[in-house]
């Protein structure tokens, strides 16, 4: 029986050093000591924490070119922590305002705008790279939403350089909506199996606004080729923002996307003016839930122990903070869903991804009670209050659980990556 497919992964994909560089360890700390920190009177509501490394090596990792794609608020806030760690960073974005305003002020004018972001961003676009500066980069890190990931990919894809490629960083949390794809597969279906396999994705808990402040944050980093996670998480790793790596891109990737679903459920709870012990049974069970979703597909259980899982469950199902917890917060109050998605502001990933793991759930025929049930207040005019009744009333179950019969999805990619199973 296949619980699991992605620890194997070590056996299987054995890749040569990175051509641009071979990265020393990363920077060492004998102590880190906090100061500077700011009164919660001042300008910002959140203190302020740095982290001043008081032990540095003889020497320090070469430092990469990096381009961002993405210009949203987790897309500038990677951008702004890299460019802190004496990267070279440009930020693409779609739009020409952005382009001439970012430029001019160092500030991002949509997203954490009080920021003056580093000095060692400089913002591109409207137009989509060229292929002479792809060229001239080490790293690519993706930071757009799922939806648009595919799109992005086949507009870039025949600017890169296959003999000698960047590293490739992907942020982005989600399913594709029409394909229920992962972004691992649809990095392979529009830039070939190589590339797939060297993708590398980071995900845990990490909010924008309190990168940018230096505050203590620590992520998960996984590829199918470790030595690409190796390699990504000294790039970033700093004492304020710890990396660890791992191979199982598709647990990671499953975990990152269905948090967002359970947000929905506990910011609905807190809407509707439950407390502490539904919001915790509502964690635990999405918890439970996920794992055995991301088992029944292919990935390892352990991934959904790790910052990927329970760390960004924990943090996106509690804090107001968090985009999905809003939709369902202001669901919960009542307000429409159409009108809750044209005033949030930025895309809350939840809302779609709901409507993929629909089908991958029906496919799998896995137990799933509360996706089930946000896909169908969402999507098919279920009445609130009904579907809670129907959630509380279900018989008692088995409390911890993993399927039987596991892995058919993680195969059936493995495959179309040119990898034995």
């Amino acid at each position: 029986m296949l619980r699991y497919i992605a620890t194997r992964r070590n056996t299987i994909v054995k890749n040569k050093p990175h051509p641009r560089a071979s990265y020393p360890s990363v920077l060492l700390c004998s102590r880190l000591s906090l100061f500077s920190r700011r009164s919660t009177h001042s300008t910002t509501s959140l203190s302020t924490a740095k982290f001043n490394m008081l032990s540095l090596p003889s020497t320090p990792p070469p430092k990469s070119k990096i381009l961002v794609l993405g210009a949203g608020n987790f897309g500038s806030c990677l951008a702004d922590h890299l460019g802190n760690s004496d990267h070279e960073v440009f930020m693409w974005s779609r739009e020409a305002r952005f382009v001439e305003y970012f430029n001019k002020h160092q500030r991002n004018p949509d997203y954490l705008k009080d920021h003056e972001f580093s000095t060692n961003i400089r913002v591109v676009g409207p137009e989509i790279p060229s292929k002479e500066m792809m060229k001239q980069m080490d790293v690519l890190l993706f930071a757009i939403p799922t939806q648009g990931v595919r799109e992005t990919l086949i507009k870039l894809q025949h600017s890169f350089d296959r003999a000698n490629l960047p590293l490739m960083i992907f942020v982005n949390k989600g399913i594709e909506t029409d394909t229920q794809a992962l972004t691992l597969e649809i990095i392979a279906d529009t830039c070939g199996s190589e590339i797939a396999r060297a993708a590398t994705f980071i995900s845990g808990p990490s909010f924008a606004k309190e990168i940018v402040r230096r505050q203590p944050t620590s992520v998960s980093v996984a590829s199918l080729t470790e030595s690409q996670a190796t390699k990504a998480s000294e790039i970033f790793h700093q004492p304020w923002f710890r990396c660890y790596t791992g191979s199982d891109p598709i647990g990671l990737e499953l975990a990152g996307a269905l948090k967002n679903v359970y947000a929905i459920a506990t910011g609905l709870a807190d809407g509707l003016g439950f407390e502490n012990n539904t919001r915790a049974g509502l964690i635990t069970r999405g918890l439970a839930e996920m794992t055995r979703i991301g088992t029944a597909y292919g990935a390892s259980p352990l991934t959904f122990l790790g910052l990927a899982g329970v760390g960004d469950l924990f943090l996106t199902c509690s804090s107001p903070a968090s985009r999905n917890y809003t939709v369902g917060y202001r669901l919960g109050k009542g307000e429409p869903l159409e009108d809750i998605i044209k005033t949030l502001g930025s895309v809350a990933e939840g809302v779609t991804t709901v409507k993929g793991l629909k089908k991958i759930i029906d496919e799998m025929q896995v137990s799933a009670p509360l996706a089930n049930g946000i896909y169908a207040l969402l999507y098919e005019g279920k009445d609130l209050h009904e579907g809670i009744q129907e959630l509380m009333c279900r018989p008692p179950s088995r409390e911890l659980n993993l399927p039987e019969k596991a892995g058919e999805p993680a195969k059936r990619l493995m495959l179309k990556l040119g990898l034995d199973v």
